[in-house]
């Protein structure tokens, strides 16, 4: 009896496999909806829309964009998590949703580490960048002017990661800069264009026609070394004298428990794409963005792991309990 019970539970798990190496081999065969966690003119919108482009050139299936901003990108994290997972959803995460939010809120609304990975694809090179009315050339000026106008300074930034950095600045130098929350990149360039924001730390990209009009001054950037877009722009250890280990970085992920062979059929084509020189130059450096694509999906699945360890020492070290 336990032969025949044996049997049917092999006979059970081979055409399991069977059926889904099936689908992976005829996948797609209906349209992709991208969720994006940002507003439509965002970075991550720019880039998902010119990947879905390639995509569909490749699939022969359209990529639907769906743009859930808001909440922290709890919202969008949210929509991707209870999506199906039959690889008909992918979504572009950035990094706060994958690593630092579970140190930041009581509760979510998904589980992070349940997230099916495929790739890493950019780190955004963020620039400090302020308004030119604001009269200040130099984060020592900035730093200046903040405690000469105490609460009365406001910036925005769509990283958690660089809210915490404020709050560091704020407390080794005594000054009170606000925070001021955006629901996206385009938005927070509209409000330091105006004024109503005059501090902005935002993707590169979103600014660069600002300051290559001199509307906008950028203090200093985020990358390793100065941007060849701006190479007057300094770098955070330059302006600061400090060293910030933190990134922001976009990713590609499917809900939880979406087939592991889309995965890896999804990784191949998106790395595919993104290796073509017209693609690179148009999508990657022309924006500022720094090209950091995984090996594998498993390779990045291990560089979330690593990374939510380095996000929970980044919010401990600001002191910032779950709210």
């Amino acid at each position: 009896m336990w032969r025949s019970t044996l049997n049917k539970l092999l006979t059970l798990v081979a055409t399991a496999v069977v059926g889904t190496s099936a689908v992976a081999q005829d996948y797609p065969v209906r349209p992709i909806k991208a969720i994006t966690v940002t507003s439509a003119g965002g970075t991550s919108d720019i880039f998902m829309r010119g990947l879905a482009d390639r995509m569909q050139k490749v699939i022969g299936q359209p990529i639907v964009i769906e743009n859930r901003p808001g909440g922290s990108f709890n919202i969008g994290s949210r929509a991707c998590a209870e999506a199906a997972p039959d690889g008909y959803t992918i979504c572009i995460l950035p990094g706060e949703p994958l690593t630092f939010n579970q140190f930041l809120f009581k509760s979510l609304p998904y589980n992070p580490a349940t997230f099916e990975p495929i790739t890493r694809l950019f780190n955004i090179v963020l620039s400090l960048s302020v308004n030119k009315s604001l009269g200040v050339r130099t984060f020592g000026e900035l730093i200046a002017h903040a405690k000469a106008h105490s609460g009365t300074l406001s910036y925005t930034s769509g990283s958690v990661a660089f809210s915490t950095f404020f709050d560091r600045v704020n407390k080794d130098a005594g000054a009170d800069i606000i925070r001021v929350p955006y629901r996206g990149g385009a938005d927070q360039v509209n409000a330091l264009l105006s004024g109503s924001i005059p501090v902005a730390f935002t993707g590169l990209s979103n600014v660069r026609g600002q300051l290559e009009a001199g509307l906008f001054t950028g203090l200093m950037v985020d990358s390793g070394m100065r941007s060849p877009l701006f190479p007057d722009i300094p770098t955070i250890p330059e302006a600061t004298g400090k060293q910030y280990q933190s990134r922001s970085y976009f990713t590609i992920v499917a809900p939880p428990g979406t087939p592991k062979t889309i995965t890896a059929k999804l990784h191949a084509m998106i790395v595919e794409i993104s290796s073509e020189p017209t693609f690179r130059e148009a999508y990657f450096h022309a924006r500022g963005l720094e090209p950091a694509l995984s090996t594998s999906p498993e390779e990045f699945g291990k560089f979330i792991q690593q990374d939510r360890v380095l996000a929970a020492e980044v919010v401990r070290e600001a002191g910032l309990n779950p709210q």
